[in-house]
């Protein structure tokens, strides 16, 4: 692998889509200095979007049938404008590894606003998962067990101490700490449950408060240790196991360098971002180049970003395809399938998904900046394909998609569109 195919494989994994004259940058300097400038956040944050109060949430009991339809009509736009604001930040922020990472904890700790209902709360949730995400898994953990949109999920509001419910608990152990296999039995979930009971959501605080009269104060006994639990000791017993360092740094090796090469002994590092340099530096992630298929966001992110569109610079009619795009792909921000997140792998090359990735290929190159088409056009016919190459960040075609690209060299937008769901482009 030459110094330059090593750097566009990390930028490729490390970012939704790195640009040409990112990898130029990031040979000049090594993959060293690379790698630091991934990890270094920057000063000033973007600035988090003015959705305004839940518009259901501040409805009086007595609203009637109109009003109740108003409400919902402002709910779906907050939701829309929640949803776009995050792509645009995916595309235009420096700090590309910090956001894909908070797209990982999104996808980790899979919540639906279809269920919850609420673009605050979901804001709320990321916002928590950007302050946490990065450093160790207590406080990540301890936050989440509390997180107003997460318990409206997973029904915690309804966990009491005459009535337990489950979900919470189970998925908590299942999905988010431990893992599937990691230890955990039955009967701990049922005691993880009464940990937990107590925490309701106020839909018009867009907090979660715990009313002790709900707790069940009692001693449980969980993953053989017996004290009298609640939600933070709870959190606490199971982020401060060593399966959770295990499983979340398996997660994080599964999303960055794919499901083909086996993670390294001893990948869990003390913080997040100690777990994912380890990742991008260990020897068997170069192994895993060119066998990683690219998530519906991560796809269309990067093409925005090698194509110089700015989503928010777009018409609206132009931003619903593009979210038309990812519906039809099965891959909308704030909208994960279920508990379990979003699927990974060939699940995403069906046949299906290879229709709704031409048509918002089209879409994507129809945008493509006037000086991404100069550049491209710049090239001589004869090397278009190799330009369309660099401004996609592809290392090399295969004979059969070169074959395919090469009668389009006079027609960019369509060259761009065939190079945008091409084998190489798609999987990475």
């Amino acid at each position: 692998m030459t110094e330059r195919e090593a750097v566009a494989h990390l930028l490729r994994r490390a970012t939704f889509g790195p640009t040409a004259d990112e990898v130029d940058r990031a040979e000049r300097v090594g993959v060293a200095a690379t790698l630091d400038r991934l990890f270094t956040v920057p000063a000033t944050a973007s600035p988090r979007p003015d959705l305004g109060p839940d518009p259901v949430a501040r409805l009086p009991r007595e609203a009637d049938r109109e009003q109740r339809q108003q409400a919902n009509q402002e709910r779906r736009a907050q939701v829309l404008r929640l949803t776009e604001w995050w792509l645009d930040r995916m595309v235009a922020t420096d700090d590309q590894l910090g956001e894909k990472l908070i797209f990982f904890w999104h996808g980790h700790w899979a919540t639906s606003v279809q269920k919850v209902r609420s673009a605050p709360l979901m804001l709320r949730q990321l916002e928590t998962l950007r302050r946490h995400g990065r450093g160790p898994l207590p406080p990540l953990v301890d936050a989440m067990v509390r997180d107003p949109a997460l318990i409206l999920w997973l029904d915690g509001q309804r966990n009491t101490r005459k009535a337990p419910n489950e979900n919470l608990a189970r998925e908590l152990m299942e999905l988010f700490t431990l893992g599937h296999g990691g230890g955990y039995t039955e009967a701990d979930v049922k005691e993880g449950a009464r940990a937990l009971t107590g925490w309701v959501v106020d839909r018009r605080t867009g907090t979660a408060r715990f009313e002790a009269r709900r707790h069940d104060r009692g001693p449980k006994t969980i993953l053989g240790q017996r004290a009298a639990f609640d939600a933070g000791s709870y959190a606490k017993l199971l982020a401060d196991r060593p399966e959770t360092a295990r499983f979340v740094a398996a997660r994080l090796w599964f999303r960055f360098a794919g499901p083909d090469v086996p993670p390294p002994a001893d990948l869990a590092g003390p913080e997040t971002v100690a777990t994912l340099r380890r990742i991008l530096t260990a020897s068997a992630f170069a192994q895993t180049r060119g066998n990683l298929v690219k998530q519906p966001v991560e796809w269309l992110v990067g093409a925005l970003r090698q194509l110089g569109v700015r989503p928010s610079s777009r018409p609206e009619p132009e931003r619903r395809r593009l979210l038309a795009g990812l519906t039809a792909l099965d891959q909308v921000p704030l909208r994960p399938p279920s508990v379990g997140g979003w699927p990974a792998g060939v699940a995403w090359l069906t046949t299906s998904s290879l229709q709704a990735r031409l048509r918002t290929a089209d879409t994507l190159a129809g945008s493509a900046a006037p000086a991404v088409l100069a550049r491209l056009s710049a090239a001589p016919p004869d090397g278009r394909v190799d330009a369309l190459a660099r401004l996609l960040v592809v290392d090399r075609w295969s004979a059969r998609t070169r074959a395919a690209l090469t009668p389009l060299a006079d027609q960019p937008r369509k060259l761009i569109a065939a190079g945008l769901v091409s084998p190489e482009y798609v999987v990475c």
